[in-house]
This record gives C-alpha cells, sequence and structure tokens, in this order.
C-alpha cells in the first residue's frame, strides 16, 4: 500500500504554497537520497575496484623478468591494518563461511564479514531514519499515521529496485565491482529483509489507522474489498510469505521447493504492488518499470545465453560418470566454443533429473578440439569454428535432490557412465586471476579442488611461456580418502607432464581418514600426501619465509577451511606482503 494523498497535497507532489516542503515532495527527495547513496558506493567500489586491477597489472609486468620479485614482496603497515581489521576482518575472531548448525537438520546460514556488516547495518539503520525523521508526529493522530505510512511505502518500492538487481545471475555491477556474486546474494538477502519490514510496516500504519476510526474487522474488509487497497495487501502478504520460506533452515531443507516458490511469490509480490500503484497512480511505479525491466532483462539474457550455448551444431553432448566418494565427473561437449577462464563456474540443467534446476558448478577443466569430418573440408572461417568443440567437464558431489539422483542413475548404468542432455548456463565469475602473485598458494577441501586445478594448469603454463609473475605455486588439496584422487586424476596427469612444472609447482595432498598408514606414500619430492589435516598456520608460515613476491592465497572448500586460511593470512599481515581470495556459493 503506497502514498496516498493527505492533507490537500499530491502523493507526487511538489512543495506547497506556503514555501514549505510536502511530504509527498519530502518522500520523492528520500527516495531520491536512497538512490544516491546507492549510486556512491557503486562508485566508490568500482573506483577500488580499477586501482586494485591497475596495481595487479603493474606488478604482473614489472615481475615477468624478474625472479626475486622483493619489492612486491614488502608488506605496507597501514594497507596491512585495513586487509586485517576490515577488508579480510569476521564479525568476531574467526567464524564467517562456516555454517552455524543447531542440530543436524537445522542450518541457519552464515555470518557476514565485518566489511558486509558495515555495509548492511549502515544501510538499514540509513532506511529506518529515512523512514521516521521529519514526521509531523506532534500532529493530529491521522496526519502522523498518514506520513509513516507514506513514507515506509515509498521507501519499500524504491528499495525494489537494488533487491531485484542484486538477485540477477546476470547482474551487471558483478564484474563492473569485482564482487562476487556470493556477496551480492548475501546483500539480496539483507534489501530483501528491509523490503519485507517496510512493506509490512506500512500496511499495519494503515491497518491500525483505520481500526481506530472504526474496528479491526471493518480495517480487513476494507483492505480485501477495495482493489487497490487489496493489491497492496496480497504484495505485503507475498512479502512475508517470502521471508518466512527463505529462513535459512527452511531453505536449505527445501531448496528445490524454495526456488520454485521464490519465484512464483517474487511475481506476485510485483504484480500486487504494480496494480496498488497503477490504480492511484502514484508517481513510485517508475521505479516498478525499473524492477520488471531488471527481472525481465536478466530472465531473457539468461534464456539467450543457454540458447546459444547449447543449441545448432549438434546441440550438446553429455557424459556422466560414476566416481569413489558419490562423485560424478560430468563432461560436457558443448554446441560452440566456450573462451574459459580459471574460476568461472556454471549453472547446470539435467532435465532428465531435474527438470528446469540448475546449481552452480565450478568448471574443473575445460580443452578446445576439433571434430574433423573426413567428408567436409572446411572452406572458410565459419568452417574451421564450427569444427571447434569445446568440453567442459565438473565433479559434482552426490548429496540430495538432483546431485543425488545424478549420482545413482550413473552408479546404476554399466560400467558407470551414461550419455544425456545437459544445458549450461554461464560463463559466470572468474574475478579473480592470480597471474600477479609471485607464489601462489591454492587450498582446497574436497571438491572445492575443482577451482584450483584451472589455476594450476594456467600459472604452470603462464610460468612456462614467461607470462605470469608466479615463481612458486603450491596446492593443498584436503580429502577424506585416496579414492577421492580418482576426481581430478585424468587432469593432473596432464598437468604433471607440462613443461616445467617441476621448477615451479608443489601438490601436499592431506588424507583426514585414511583406511591404514599404507595408503599414504609420496610419488615424489614435489607431489607428497600426508594423514591427517593440515596445520595452515604453519604452511603459510614456511612460505612465507622465502617467498617471491606478494604471496597470493585462494581457497575454496567447506566454511571450516575457508575459516581457518582466512584466519591464518589475517594473522601473518604484518609479516610481508599477502592477499586472499575466498571462492564460496551461498545459498
Amino acid at each position: 500500500m503506497s502514498a496516498t494523498p493527505s492533507n490537500g497535497t499530491a502523493a507526487g507532489g511538489g512543495s506547497s504554497t506556503s514555501g514549505v516542503i510536502s511530504p509527498a515532495a519530502e518522500n520523492a527527495l528520500l527516495a531520491n537520497y536512497l538512490m544516491i547513496i546507492c549510486g556512491s558506493t557503486v562508485a566508490a567500489i568500482i573506483v577500488r575496484h580499477v586501482v586494485a586491477t591497475l596495481v595487479r597489472y603493474v606488478r604482473t609486468v614489472s615481475s615477468l623478468n624478474n625472479d626475486t620479485q622483493r619489492y612486491f614482496a614488502r608488506e605496507d603497515t597501514r594497507l596491512s591494518w585495513i586487509k586485517r581489521n576490515i577488508v579480510y576482518a569476521p564479525i568476531f575472531s574467526k567464524r564467517h563461511n562456516r555454517e552455524i548448525q543447531m542440530s543436524s537438520a537445522i542450518n541457519i546460514g552464515t555470518l557476514p564479514s565485518r566489511m558486509q556488516l558495515v555495509f548492511i547495518a549502515g544501510y538499514f539503520v540509513t532506511n529506518i531514519a529515512f523512514c521516521l525523521i521529519d514526521i509531523q508526529y506532534h500532529s493530529n493522530f491521522k496526519t502522523t499515521t498518514s506520513q509513516l505510512r507514506n513514507r515506509s511505502g515509498v521507501l519499500a518500492v524504491v528499495n525494489m529496485v537494488p533487491l531485484f538487481l542484486m538477485a540477477g545471475r546476470n547482474n551487471p555491477l558483478i564484474n563492473l565491482l569485482g564482487v562476487s556474486f556470493d556477496t551480492f546474494n548475501l546483500i539480496h538477502r539483507w534489501f530483501g529483509r528491509i523490503v519485507v519490514v517496510e512493506g509490512v510496516f506500512h500496511t499495519l500504519i494503515f491497518l491500525i489507522y483505520t481500526a481506530s476510526t472504526a474496528d479491526w474487522a471493518t480495517a480487513f474488509k476494507t483492505t480485501i474489498t477495495v482493489p487497490f487497497l487489496m493489491y497492496g495487501f496480497i504484495g505485503t502478504i507475498a512479502f512475508v510469505a517470502i521471508s518466512i520460506q527463505a529462513m535459512s533452515p527452511i531453505r536449505h531443507a527445501f531448496y528445490e521447493t524454495f526456488k520454485v516458490l521464490h519465484i512464483i511469490l517474487a511475481a506476485v509480490s510485483i504484480v500486487g504492488v504494480w496494480y496498488h500503484l497503477r490504480l492511484k497512480d502514484l508517481p513510485q511505479i517508475k521505479y516498478l518499470f525499473a524492477v520488471v525491466s531488471i527481472w525481465a532483462g536478466d530472465r531473457a539474457l539468461r534464456f539467450l545465453r543457454v540458447a546459444y550455448h547449447n543449441f545448432g551444431s549438434g546441440g550438446t553432448r553429455t557424459l556422466v560418470e560414476a566416481l569413489p566418494g558419490n562423485a560424478c565427473r560430468v563432461t560436457v561437449t558443448m554446441a560452440r566454443p566456450w573462451k574459459f577462464q580459471p574460476g568461472q563456474h556454471a549453472y547446470l540443467y539435467f532435465p532428465s533429473v531435474g527438470l528446469w534446476q540448475s546449481h552452480p558448478f565450478s568448471v574443473a577443466w575445460s580443452e578446445e578440439a576439433e571434430s574433423l569430418d573426413s567428408e567436409k573440408l572446411a572452406m572458410n572461417r565459419q568452417d574451421v569454428l564450427s569444427m571447434r568443440k569445446t568440453t567442459m567437464s565438473f565433479v559434482i558431489r552426490g548429496r540430495t535432490g538432483m546431485t543425488g539422483s545424478l549420482f545413482k542413475k550413473a552408479a546404476a548404468s554399466p560400467d558407470g557412465r551414461y550419455i544425456t542432455k545437459c544445458l549450461v548456463e554461464g560463463p559466470y565469475g572468474g574475478l579473480h586471476p592470480m597471474h600477479s602473485y609471485g607464489t601462489v598458494m591454492l587450498f582446497a577441501g574436497g571438491v572445492g579442488v575443482t577451482q584450483a586445478v584451472p589455476h594450476v594448469r594456467d600459472l604452470v603454463t603462464g610460468y612456462a611461456n614467461g607470462t605470469v609473475a608466479a615463481r612458486k605455486i603450491v596446492l593443498v588439496w584436503i580429502i577424506q580418502s585416496p579414492e577421492h584422487l580418482e576426481w581430478i586424476r585424468p587432469w593432473m596427469t596432464q598437468i604433471l607432464a607440462l613443461d616445467k612444472r617441476r621448477d615451479v609447482l608443489r601438490i601436499m595432498l592431506f588424507v583426514s581418514r585414511p583406511r591404514s598408514t599404507k595408503e599414504i606414500h609420496s610419488p615424489s619430492a614435489t607431489v607428497q600426501m600426508f594423514p591427517g589435516r593440515p596445520n595452515i598456520d604453519t604452511l603459510l608460515g614456511i612460505e612465507m619465509e622465502n617467498q617471491v613476491g606478494t604471496l597470493g592465497v585462494s581457497v575454496c572448500g567447506p566454511g571450516a577451511l575457508s575459516d581457518e586460511v582466512r584466519r591464518g593470512v589475517r594473522q601473518r599481515q604484518y609479516q610481508g606482503s599477502i592477499e586472499f581470495v575466498e571462492e564460496a556459493f551461498s545459498w
């Protein structure tokens, strides 16, 4: 229920004849201020991203022919303080990405970082202040409630714009700001809570005022019989339903159902608010135009991505192989070439096991191959391009829902492998190239190694070609059983055969649950296997004693591992130049 005229002022109005700004004009002004705050935040992050990109570029170019890179190994005390206490800091001492488990069945999510908390709390408080400032509390009850109702309604509609922008996989701000979709997903949830609170407050104020002039039965009857009010009430109910079904315990327990209901309820909320504004011809409907455009644009672009990469030229062909440890190796031969970058991920649709369900998975390996037909001779560039085929491989751990069904179907097939249809949506990500670091440490837990393997291949190849700063590359992979090595065996065999690999790459495998000590053996000095879990701080300390250039630390795996690596990086900020990159998919 959005703003309605009161005290002779129009909802979209301007200044009153006495020269004092009208409530409606002030609402519009505060709405503009919210947009300015968001725009200013975006501009500041863009500047930071541009500076960081330039620093990485200069560091890379300056290090190509410099094997010591001493200048870049030195720490900057002020920068180290910022990274330790703000950029990399969790809210408290350690926990950030590790999920908070109330029980084996109840998961209430993760905690934001300190920087994320500052923005979320600041924006939340700003909305509270904007809802309450310059309200005529000394005036009569009707005027006060009217202003509070209108103000909260306007701000709820305004906040729907960034809310829907941050929900899209094709959010242009992701690449522009260098901020991960995971972070946008976190902020999206909090913007959603702000919209729900403002929408509910907006509705309650109307009901309270109407009930004060008659009774609650009359208030509710008016709400559901007057079309303008009914549509606003529908929008509010949809908001509340979204907030309930999006709670972490419910979302994690029924994720597939959550996604479908989330989309339906979001559509209902838009329709409700749209007609609520339209029937009174309120000026806030311009924000709904932006919301609809953003949502429709993201959906259309996703459809076009899927259609372009998966249809034509014979379509995609997908091989699913069952692996030890309830995992599958999925290899997709794309219909069209796809330029792959390390760190990218894609959303996979398996119509045979999940209809329209899609999940994000890191691309573990990608290759370009040629499909040569002896009966056809390439006569032009188009023919040559049509012969190129991109294969992308993923490792998917079978758990519940779609991933569990996929593994069971592969395990039940002859030889543990079968051909199926898979649609790939992407590419997304690849925001954190590791080329500028003289020393690179990649920590991975379980299937998180799929994010690290492309970086290893890229850096070893770059070292041999003299195109990256890397002089030391260390892969630390924590697995539960040696049989999990089978997940990446074909790709690791290719990496170990790369030119100059022994000069730059070391692999440390930690088996957390070995069945016996006989399973633990190190194939060579550069590929070592250890029982138990690694001491993250000790490993970082060893590398920093003789680090070359800036030490880049990346982690992908369980939340507990990510938090441990984050803690180790923060503790060693003043011992040398060290930077931290966390790859995560929060849901």
